[in-house]
């Protein structure tokens, strides 16, 4: 079966806190990218030359203060507009983690 895409590739700004990886809509909820996450649930992440299929899962909500100090520690050399975008409350509502995600051979 072949993969369907829902749009072109997108650049996400991932974080790590403990083993897991976070991402947010820098837009909100509102965004079409944060709307195809809801709608299927599942993508693929490239980085540093490699593809993994992924689930996109909702975060506790308790996670995102870890999640917030890792994208300023992270990316807080971009700035404070950036960092106020992405750890603001439009934004740390779409916290999702990421979970690789394995197919079953029959499918």
């Amino acid at each position: 079966m072949a993969k369907r895409r829902l749009s072109g590739p997108r650049t996400i700004w991932v974080v790590r806190v403990g083993d897991d990886l976070y991402i947010r809509s820098v837009n909100g909820p509102g965004s079409d990218w944060y709307r195809g996450t809801r709608a299927n649930g599942r993508g693929s992440v490239h980085a540093g030359g490699v593809t993994k299929d992924v689930s996109f899962e909702d975060a506790d909500g308790a996670v995102n203060y870890q999640v917030d100090a890792a994208y300023r520690h992270k990316y807080g050399r971009y700035g404070a507009y950036i960092i106020g975008a992405i750890t603001g409350p439009q934004a740390s509502c779409t916290t999702m983690r990421l979970v690789p995600r394995v197919e079953d051979a029959g499918n």
